[in-house]
């Protein structure tokens, strides 16, 4: 998998990315002082391929994917995006769809916002959609509250992809699904990927949940990558202490390998 991806072009690079903010828990008197979320990032995602994001709550897994979506601008280095700008799906499916609107117009507010799609031709392309995430048409006459959490996590993937970005960042995109949903949707980005031609930069604290769907793996620890390299090598040739204690607390390998 390696050989083959390395020789596709980058179709994201993140070079030397510092991003900084004032930290609103401290005292009064340190407001002023600012604390380093992002220091020094850098890696590529590779056209086709799945990258792993690991690391603990609070490491600046989420504030990279902002910055990398253009919603946090970096105080240094630089975002080179080489198709359209990625698109996300967050971790809460419920939150991220307006409850008030039915799932057709949902899906079509992106081709909207766009312009230069007729009415049929939008109709068309939300129906198509629903096809590829695996729901039926009948579905864009419902509304978020209608639908269980798996069928709203669809709809967030399917409303992502509605302009047929080149990347996209799943961000705890499964984590608050139960395990058997959890599989069926991590089966649906895969088959997405292929059929779509998409990188997927795959965010995630769960180390196992990673290891089914990336390609290659990154380690995240206090704003730092610690570790990059094809999944299996991290996961089983591990050169980071951080790394094989995340491991260990998913009892993928134990103490001392």
């Amino acid at each position: 998998m390696e050989n083959k991806l390395s020789a596709e072009k980058d179709i994201l690079r993140v070079e030397n990315v510092h991003k900084s903010f004032r930290d609103q828990n401290a005292p009064w008197s340190l407001k002023r002082k600012k604390k380093e979320v992002l220091k020094g990032i850098a890696f590529s995602v590779k056209e086709g391929e799945v990258l792993g994001l690991v690391g603990e709550s609070g490491c600046g897994k989420s504030t990279l994917a902002k910055v990398i979506l253009g919603l946090e601008t970096p105080d240094s280095g630089n975002v080179i995006h080489e198709s359209m700008r990625p698109q996300m799906v967050f971790q809460d499916p419920y939150s991220s769809l307006n409850p008030a609107k039915k799932i057709g117009w949902i899906l079509e507010e992106p081709l909207r916002l766009r312009g230069g799609f007729s009415k049929e031709e939008r109709k068309k392309r939300v129906f198509d959609m629903l096809g590829k995430v695996g729901l039926d048409e009948k579905i864009a006459e419902r509304y978020p509250n209608q639908l269980s959490g798996g069928q709203r996590q669809r709809i967030c993937i399917a409303a992502a992809l509605m302009l047929e970005p080149k990347l996209l960042i799943a961000d705890e995109a499964v984590s608050a699904l139960d395990v058997t949903i959890q599989a069926q949707i991590i089966e649906l980005l895969l088959q997405l990927k292929e059929q779509m031609g998409l990188s997927i930069l795959f965010i995630s604290h769960d180390m196992r949940v990673v290891y089914q769907v990336s390609d290659r793996v990154m380690i995240m620890q206090e704003g730092k990558i610690v570790e990059i390299g094809d999944v299996d090598d991290v996961y089983f040739e591990s050169q980071h202490p951080y790394t094989r204690e995340l491991l260990e607390a998913a009892g993928i390998i134990e103490e001392g390998d």
